[in-house]
């Protein structure tokens, strides 16, 4: 006989022993005490069904609309009896154990990953301050901090790209500056360019924007249309910032840097109108990653992409304006569903894209969403190492249920870093 109950609240429960292949079923206990990676997911096996049936619980919620069967028979017997633990059970509760110590990992390098971001910001910020009274101590600072992150990025091959904090509020030209440069020498690194050149790259992505300083504010920060007086002298920003560069004893490539990082590949850039031919390979790289993070945080932010937004409009209606080998390389790095892209999961659950290894784009780490997990102890689902689980879409954060919205935080403006084996933290 099937018995199955429905709570006040609308919502449906059956017993250990109704339990079958193909009911999505919701663990109402802390992530910690079961097996599995997510506290709802849809039966597959019967092993999970065994492991399910040794938790203890009375009755088990599920939902018919994400279940393929519908709960069985009651075959528990009349009395109550825990069963013990299976071998698959034990086997999954290792595989618990092993995953609870690989995230604590993953929190770990997060960590220091935060904390080797803001102490750059704090670099950058200096730099910006200093740029025109110590142009020596600037020079110093900035090949310092280049050649620091060259070294780390050269450490492993593999990189992976995570997104920060949404904490360096109101500081937002220096998460530009940060954001183009990092990005910018990881593409590079990926295109397989020298270490030299990778580090002259830096070095034009971090002034790219110099000239900015000699621009008035109330263009710079203006969130509506400019007028085509006020476009001019916003474009005049590159001529600016080549001065600056002088000054600053750049070498002539990174200078190229900084006057072409607006040009394209067809003509239609600025401030020369300039096509493929006349344009510096470097440039070509930082003009991507510059273009990338102008659509994550434009000046006004009621007109952000989402990140799979922006990298989806540069690939599908902009792809003619760039370099073709630096666009699908940064496509390949930055994955379908780049850091901060909030995603539906196949088993239903919600996220937010931590990060995405350069060499695994197509299987980022999620922070998921579980009402079930304090949301200052959140998980990380890497999901190369489930391989059941897949991205289905991504959704714009506005979407999200509200209390999934608070949940996962999504940022308002969008801030890069990386992480790579071995690498020493930046000081």
């Amino acid at each position: 006989m099937v018995v199955e109950s429905k709570s006040s609240a609308g919502e449906h429960y059956v017993t250990p022993g109704q339990l079958c292949v193909g009911l999505y079923v919701h663990l109402d206990l802390t992530w910690v005490n079961h097996p599995f990676t997510f506290s709802s997911f849809k039966i597959k096996t019967p092993e999970q069904i065994a492991t399910i049936q040794t938790l203890g619980l009375t009755r088990i919620r599920y939902s018919p609309a994400k279940s393929d069967e519908k709960p069985g028979p009651d075959t528990a017997p009349a009395a109550v009896v825990v069963p013990k633990p299976s071998p698959e059970s034990d086997l999954a509760y290792q595989a618990k154990r092993e995953r609870l110590e690989k995230l604590a990992l993953q929190q770990s390098k997060m960590a220091s990953c935060e904390r080797e971001f803001f102490s750059t910001t704090r670099i950058i910020k200096s730099i910006n301050q200093n740029l025109f009274s110590r142009p020596e101590e600037v020079r110093t600072q900035a090949n310092a901090l280049v050649s620091g992150i060259a070294d780390s990025m050269m450490v492993e091959a593999d990189i992976a790209i995570q997104l920060m904090a949404d904490k360096v509020g109101g500081e937002d030209v220096y998460l530009h500056s940060l954001n183009v440069t990092l990005l910018s020498m990881m593409l590079a690194k990926e295109m397989k360019a020298p270490m030299e050149a990778i580090k002259t790259l830096g070095m034009g992505a971090l002034f790219h924007d110099a000239g900015d300083a000699e621009i008035p504010d109330r263009i710079i920060r203006k969130t509506e249309a400019l007028t085509k007086n006020e476009l001019a002298v916003l474009q005049q920003h590159c001529a600016h910032g080549v001065d600056i560069g002088k000054k600053l004893g750049l070498p002539p490539e990174a200078l190229l840097v900084i006057a072409q990082h607006h040009e394209r590949v067809d003509g239609s850039g600025y401030p020369l109108k300039m096509q493929a031919p006349q344009l510096s390979l470097l440039s070509r790289i930082v003009a991507v990653v510059n273009a990338y993070d102008e659509l994550c945080n434009p000046v006004n932010p009621a007109k952000a992409m989402t990140p799979h937004e922006a990298l989806s409009t540069m690939y599908a209606q902009q792809r003619a304006q760039f370099d073709p080998l630096a666009m699908t390389t940064f496509v390949r790095c930055m994955g379908v569903y780049p850091p901060g892209t909030i995603v539906v999961l196949s088993n239903g659950s919600l996220g937010m894209v931590a990060s995405v290894n350069s060499t695994r784009p197509l299987k980022p780490t999620i922070l998921v969403y579980d009402p079930a997990v304090p949301k200052d102890e959140a998980i990380l689902v890497d999901l190369e190492q489930e391989p059941d689980v897949v991205v289905s879409r991504a959704i714009r954060p506005q979407q999200l249920p509200e209390a999934a919205h608070d949940y996962l935080s999504p940022r308002k403006r969008m801030a890069y870093h990386f992480h790579a084996e071995g690498a020493k933290p930046q000081t």
